[in-house]
């Protein structure tokens, strides 16, 4: 039998009585991708850092290539063919990308004895760079000038150039923007297809589907579960994360997992600020281990406060959906019922004894009160549309569409997932109000003669919206808080309510002219669910 790339048995840190990873075991297969999930404080950076050698275990071994092994320093990690990309990036302000690059291990003729050789240094960055879409002119650009982006593609450079055998990356995706996290993600799958193994420590599930073989669920510092990524949903991993297999409890952590980026980052900071205080504190001091024990309330209180705003919010959009039933309710039994009454009314004036005069005007009368019921009726399907209660959301949007084109006057082509199936009703009422305000926004602003809406349900359980139309497009991709400041609602109500879910929005311009409308929403989906 083959032996195993790397093998992790017990292993454990701890920093004084703080108990940052216990008795965690598992393997890794040459050309396998592992993924390791947790909630802040769960030990995951904890497990990277000891791979490679930023730190020394308290116990446990390390086995790797077949030899147990104890890493002092990243070097000798390097040395063995392990390489370690940092949440933050470990670079040298002052030098440019080619020196932090190649820094320690330059290019030299002789080999290692020789001059360096910058040309050869420099075209090799060159094709790094060009993987990940980063211009040629930055080369010589001094780090102190790059942006968190730029700078945390040059810590995965230098790590790619070199040969390595393992390759430990610890949360570094959430600064990528653009198409550049599909980038580094294809880059990783090329290497194990070549033989190297991976392990990606993200809070990004849907990353993890894309990519992973297995996943290692770590809580409070131990190994709770290991799954394989094609035998699982990402709900079934978000409840082992939590801890909670409770349907309520493990929505709001689904939204605070994926949102709320600035309280995350604060939650970070602190666990970095706890971590350093633990190596420079005796443990034996009663006063430090006080502070340390603040500290870790802290980070907790941090983390139930995310929650607790995202279930807040979530309440807030479920009661304004319920005052605007009661709003239709009201309207269609009271306002719309006495207008027809008294129309009926009016009918049963217009007999033979009347002029013809007050014959014309009472026709007039019941001709507007008619007008006036019919838009009623439409204002009570926009406030509260009975079809999304009676049939769901599939059909509620069919007859939004048909509806507002024949009022319209442009064409839409539906393709809505036959396999959609039935979603929580706050979940159904949110999508539903997202592509109301998308067409509409198409209708005054598009100058559109056909719109493509698009409702699909994805092979890991996200729901992914489209709206494309075929008007004059945008100039320039428009910013939601200037939107926003000068009152112009649907584009920042749209992103609201995609944030509220847990999802994101994307605006581009379309082939051919036109606009793209994109939101995906994460897991809305119940555990155990399948396709119909």
């Amino acid at each position: 039998m083959t032996e195993p790339l790397l093998r992790v048995q017990s292993l454990s840190k701890r920093y004084g009585n703080l108990v940052a990873l216990d008795n965690v075991t598992f393997q890794l297969e040459r050309g396998e991708i592992l993924g390791v999930v947790g909630r802040r404080g769960a030990g995951k950076s904890t497990l990277l850092h000891l791979l490679g050698g930023t730190t020394m275990p308290t116990g446990g071994d390390i086995i790797f290539q077949g030899q147990k092994t104890q890493f002092a320093t990243v070097e000798q990690a390097r040395r063995q063919g392990i390489e370690l990309v940092y949440q933050v990036p470990q670079l040298l302000e002052q030098l440019n990308i080619v020196q932090n690059i190649f820094l320690g291990r330059e290019i030299c003729w002789p080999p290692h004895i020789g001059i360096p050789d910058w040309d050869q240094m420099y075209n090799r960055v060159k094709d790094l760079l060009a993987d990940f879409e980063l211009p040629a002119t930055l080369l010589q650009e001094r780090i102190e000038n790059l942006n968190d982006e730029q700078r945390q593609i040059v810590a995965l450079s230098r790590a790619l150039c070199q040969p390595f055998k393992l390759l430990l990356l610890d949360d570094f995706l959430p600064t990528l923007s653009s198409q550049r996290p599909q980038l580094v993600l294809e880059k990783i799958k090329v290497m194990a297809q070549q033989g190297v193994g991976v392990i990606i420590s993200s809070d990004n599930l849907k990353h993890l589907f894309d990519i992973t073989d297995r996943i290692l669920v770590l809580y409070e510092g131990a190994l709770s579960a290991e799954r394989c990524t094609a035998e699982c949903t990402p709900r079934d991993i978000v409840e082992l994360i939590v801890g909670a297999g409770n349907r309520e409890q493990v929505t709001p952590i689904i939204w605070a997992l994926e949102s709320y980026h600035a309280a995350q980052r604060q939650t970070e900071e602190l666990f970095r600020m706890q971590a350093v205080l633990h190596k420079s504190l005796e443990a034996s001091d009663t006063l430090n281990r006080e502070l340390v024990d603040k500290l870790s309330k802290q980070v907790k209180a941090l983390d139930n406060l995310n929650a607790a705003l995202q279930e807040t919010q979530r309440r807030l959009m479920t009661e304004r959906e319920e005052e605007r039933k009661s709003l239709a309710r009201e309207l269609h039994d009271q306002v719309i019922q006495d207008l027809l009454s008294l129309n009926y009314r009016l009918e049963d004036l217009e007999d033979d004894n009347i002029s013809m005069e007050h014959r014309s005007e009472l026709s007039a009368i019941r001709d507007g009160i008619r007008q006036v019921v019919g838009d009623l009726r439409q204002l009570c399907r926009d406030l509260r549309p009975p079809t999304i209660d009676n049939h769901g959301l599939s059909s509620a949007i069919r007859s939004l569409a048909q509806e507002w084109a024949d009022r319209t006057g442009i064409a839409v082509l539906l393709n809505i997932d036959p396999a959609l199936g039935r979603l929580p009703e706050a979940i159904e009422l949110s999508v539903f109000r997202i592509v109301q305000e998308g067409i509409n926004n198409v209708a005054k602003h598009a100058a559109a003669r056909e719109v493509q809406l698009s409702l699909q349900r994805t092979h890991i359980d996200t729901l992914q919206l489209r709206i494309a139309d075929d008007g004059h497009g945008i100039d320039k991709l428009p910013n939601l808080a200037n939107l926003s400041a000068s009152k112009h609602f649907g584009l920042v109500g749209i992103s609201e309510r995609a944030a509220l879910l847990g999802g994101s929005m994307r605006i581009q311009s379309a082939r051919g002219g036109g606009m793209v409308l994109e939101v995906e929403i994460p897991s809305p989906y119940p555990p155990g669910s399948t396709w119909k």
